[in-house]
């Protein structure tokens, strides 16, 4: 096998959770570029003329939109997608996610219950779902967006530091179960990305310089810095890597 067909994708059905901007929007990008048909779960709508623009990049990317945060709408979303797929969805993305920030003695149980259901609850579903496929085909690659914060304290933001490290759990305990059957469960761990979800934070000029201090790369990250890990954990190349976690922080977590 050559080098560029290790990372050839032609051919491929992937689905991407919360895809339509941000992470997900890079990755679903990615992925069409590197030959995969995609297909986009989101609670937001994707524009037609943003799907036409990605589609043109590559293969064709498509939209349903749900909230999978609620387990009906994410069972009958991604039974959509796989019935569009034919029944094969051969690289699973679950990259929805949301963060409330707060410290840990003002947190309420409502954005506690909120953050856990989808960053970690709807993780697990939609591998289960999915899962089940690949399992009986002895074939698939799930990936799964951690985060820095799976690793390292998430000060004013303690749901969602929970939340990461459960899916980083996930992943190792998903890899350990499924490597027998050919399936691969893996996670980005992403570091300060500029994307919707960080705005907050990014507004905090004192903030962003303390970030910048602890980053050897000295700069914030962009989806596309995803792009490359992305393709290669959802292909052959990675056929022996299993239960991995893998930053991609500019050296924030060997800093």
């Amino acid at each position: 096998m050559s080098h560029a067909s290790l990372f050839d994708l032609t051919g491929r059905h992937a689905l991407v959770t919360g895809g339509a901007d941000g992470l997900g929007a890079g990755i679903a990008r990615a992925l069409a570029r590197a030959g995969a048909r995609v297909g986009v779960i989101d609670i937001a709508p994707v524009p037609d003329a943003v799907l036409a623009k990605w589609s043109a990049e590559g293969q064709p990317v498509f939209a349903r939109q749900a909230d999978l945060a609620d387990r009906d709408a994410l069972h009958s979303a991604t039974h959509d997608v796989l019935q569009r797929f034919d029944g094969r969805i051969d690289i699973l993305v679950n990259n929805a996610g949301h963060q409330f920030r707060a410290p840990g003695h003002t947190h309420s149980i409502e954005d506690w219950d909120a953050t856990l259901a989808l960053n970690v609850t709807a993780a697990f579903l939609m591998s289960q779902i999915i899962g089940r496929t690949m399992i009986e085909r002895r074939a698939g690659k799930i990936i799964n967006l951690a985060s820095i914060r799976s690793f390292a304290g998430s000060t004013g933001a303690l749901a969602y530091g929970v939340s990461k490290g459960g899916v980083a759990q996930l992943t190792r305990s998903l890899a350990c179960d499924w490597a027998p059957f050919g399936v691969q469960v893996n996670a980005i761990a992403p570091g300060f990305m500029r994307t919707a979800l960080t705005d907050a934070l990014a507004g905090d000029a004192a903030a962003v310089e303390r970030t910048l201090e602890r980053i050897p790369a000295r700069r914030w990250g962009t989806p596309d810095d995803l792009a490359g890990l992305a393709v290669f954990l959802a292909s052959a190349a990675s056929d022996y890597v299993n239960g991995a976690i893998i930053p991609c922080d500019g050296g924030f977590l060997a800093n």
